[in-house]
């Protein structure tokens, strides 16, 4: 037998005290299996039940070693009422062989997950019982799951495709609004559609070219070479949009890293903790708390941060303090986004002239805090410095920040990101993919402008229609399958 066309089984929620733990079957023998440790009041047979039922009973220890046929649940019946002895008799057996409590819920192939037949067992949560009732179900000859395995069927058995299959685990980890709209987009298909679409196109203009090669009396090239091209160039176009995208696709999965700067003491930390809700860095009246790099992620207004408090900017004999100063600038150097956070009750100086001229030709945001108390300095003042957009705000009473944070959608994502049609790739592999089939796309029409035989034309149209099909998986190795479900988490 196959590998993955055996029977698996695996805990599907996290290995934590909770509620409700659920426990995974998949595979031809899933209710055969599961019937030899299921107790049910009513003396019920999962495999005389119909699909997409829920079952209530217990979960006992199995009566027959692996491998051996599955047994008739005790007591026997096919729905009569319980008889006084019964009763008696399971209560004796409560006391000997029960796990636990259970509901069972029963799906069967191919209108599952899997597209095999399915069961999953409700138990009560907890590290313990859950993998009490796991030992059960592998006890009976079922095999523990590899991790991703139940995503890997489904991706085998046609269930999705491989994109959807990655958008799966993408949705596991998802940190924010608009990664996990993005996620269940993908899940649904959009990206695998457009992917489609796209490489059929090109699939057609790769036959027809076979076609002339193969009956040139019949089929003129030449006549077709202009078609040929604005072809190319449009589906060139609407790959290398979907490469575009990838910069926002990677700022929308894994944060906007956002560098906080300014000078010592000007509200940074107040800043950090406000946003993050909680008392991440220390606030004092001493300047220079902040020495080393204080690092956290939030969902600000949907979008995600990974926000990054630094030492002050100033000059200093300090030694520890310099270091703190350098790697605040380092951390500036590669940001995604700078707040410069002015301290707008205090007259600027030589430092803040330095920060100007390093945020200088950055995306970045000058912040002009302490806007509660009686200011220094103004945003017409600060505008003299900078062409960076300004903003007042007081971090200590959490003013100005629905500003901010419309400031930053503007920024990143033109004002708001369009989850009603806009495709975001977040996956660095699909990102490689595409590129690969655009650079194979500018050598088909390299060579239509250069006069080249048409065989040069259907070799760079199969590598670019190889290259977007590594995406959903229509041209992929197993190794590549086998390395991409190896990073999910079991019972996935």
């Amino acid at each position: 037998m196959n590998r993955y066309e055996d029977t698996i089984a695996a805990i599907s929620t996290a290995a934590s005290p909770a509620g409700i733990a659920v426990i995974r079957v998949s595979g031809p023998d899933a209710l055969h299996a599961v019937d030899q440790i299921f107790v049910s009041p009513a003396g019920k047979k999962l495999t005389e039940q119909a699909a997409n039922t829920i079952h209530y009973g217990w979960i006992r220890q199995p009566q027959k070693s692996a491998g051996e046929p599955a047994q008739k649940n005790e007591p026997e019946q096919t729905g009569e009422p319980v008889q006084k002895e019964e009763l008696a008799q399971r209560d004796q057996f409560v006391q000997t062989d029960l796990v636990d409590e259970v509901l069972i819920m029963l799906m069967k192939a191919p209108h599952t997950f899997t597209r095999e037949d399915v069961v999953e067992i409700d138990c009560h949560g907890g590290v313990f019982a859950a993998r009490k009732v796991l030992d059960a179900v592998l006890q009976t000859g079922v095999r523990p799951a590899e991790p991703g395995e139940f995503t890997k069927r489904a991706f085998l058995n046609g269930r999705i495709d491989l994109s959807q299959a990655e958008a799966v685990m993408d949705i596991i980890s998802a940190k924010n609004q608009y990664a996990l709209q993005s996620s269940v987009r993908q899940l649904s298909g959009s990206l695998s559609g457009k992917i489609r679409e796209i490489r059929q196109k090109l699939l057609h203009e790769t036959a027809f070219i076979e076609a002339a090669l193969d009956d040139p009396e019949h089929i003129d090239m030449g006549e077709h070479l202009s078609e040929l091209d604005a072809i190319i160039s449009e589906q060139k176009r609407q790959i290398e949009e979907l490469v575009r995208s990838s910069d926002s696709g990677k700022m929308i999965r894994d944060g906007i890293k956002t560098v906080i700067v300014g000078k010592p003491n000007a509200g940074k930390s107040s800043l950090l903790n406000a946003l993050t809700g909680e008392e991440t860095a220390i606030v004092t009246d001493i300047a220079g708390t902040t020495r080393d790099v204080l690092e956290d992620q939030v969902s600000f207004g949907g979008i995600a941060l990974r926000l990054l408090d630094t030492a002050g900017i100033r000059k200093s004999d300090d030694r520890i303090e310099q270091i703190g100063i350098s790697r605040a600038r380092s951390h500036a150097e590669d940001a995604d986004l700078i707040l410069y956070v002015v301290d707008s009750s205090e007259q600027l100086d030589e430092n803040d002239y330095d920060i100007f001229q390093m945020i200088q030709g950055k995306k970045a945001i000058v912040l002009l805090n302490k806007s509660d108390l009686e200011t220094a300095v103004t945003k017409k003042e600060i505008s003299k410095y900078t062409e960076c957009t300004i903003l007042e705000i007081s971090a200590k009473q959490r003013e100005g920040f629905t500003q901010l944070e419309n400031c930053i959608q503007s920024m990143f994502f033109s004002g708001e990101i369009r989850q009603n049609d806009e495709i975001y790739i977040t996956n660095a592999r699909h990102t490689r993919a595409l590129q690969e089939a655009a650079d194979s796309l500018t050598l088909v029409q390299e060579s239509i402008r250069n006069g080249m035989p048409e065989d040069f034309f259907s070799i760079d149209l199969m590598e670019a229609c190889d290259a977007l099909g590594r995406i959903i998986g229509a041209d992929v190795s197993e190794d590549l399958v086998n390395e991409i479900f190896s990073g999910f988490c079991l019972g996935k």
